[in-house]
């Protein structure tokens, strides 16, 4: 493994993360600090809940392309040279950037829509299986925290069970339990019967 290129990349890819799509967005067409409402956090969930449904896929989509992109281009750098780069490490490091981004305060989104990209770029088959549940978790309880939980939590389950996702079965694991860290201020409203209902999508 080349050490030095892989931090470069780990480096890199945190970076890519940290970029603020919410906070830039909001600021340039909407004149809003996203981080002053709804929940604060910078991702597309809170900007759909409030500047719109425009607003939070425009997110959602630069920030699943943050971390899509960076694993694409190791994929494709070890495949005509040879670099031994780790795509699963780099898409981490997308995704803790995105949580916590060096260019707005270490404080950002859940990390979700940067998963997704990591999951699009390793695995899209366990991708369309993850859409699918999640968009059934919605319709069942309308909190789109209780619905990412949940649907991680059964992709663990298949990425384990069948041999066609073991290329991704640790990754998913590792990511159920940093999204379930990120969203424990959401289990806490769940479970208060407090939890903010998705009405947008």
């Amino acid at each position: 493994m080349n050490i030095f290129l892989n931090i470069i990349f780990i480096i890199s890819g945190y970076l890519v993360g940290s970029i603020p799509f919410a906070l830039v967005i909001g600021k340039t067409f909407y004149h809003t600090d996203i981080r002053t409402k709804g929940s604060g956090n910078l991702g597309g969930t809170n900007m759909g809940r409030t500047l719109g449904k425009k607003a939070g896929l425009s997110v959602m989509i630069l920030d699943i392309l943050k971390a899509f992109i960076l694993v694409m281009i190791a994929k494709y750098l070890n495949e005509i040279a040879s670099l031994n780069i780790n795509p699963y490490l780099i898409g981490l490091a997308c995704v803790i950037g995105h949580c916590y981004p060096i260019f707005a305060g270490f404080k950002g989104g859940k990390g979700v829509a940067c998963a997704t990209g990591l999951l699009l770029a390793l695995n899209p088959i366990l991708l369309f299986i993850a859409i699918v549940l999640l968009v059934i978790n919605l319709k069942i309880h309308h909190m789109m925290s209780l619905a990412v939980i949940i649907t991680v939590g059964i992709l663990v389950a298949l990425s384990f069970i069948f041999n066609t996702f073991d290329n991704v079965k640790y990754i998913v694991l590792l990511l159920f339990f940093f999204l379930t860290y990120q969203h424990r201020s959401n289990i806490k409203r769940i479970i208060n019967k407090e939890e903010n209902k998705v009405t947008w999508i």
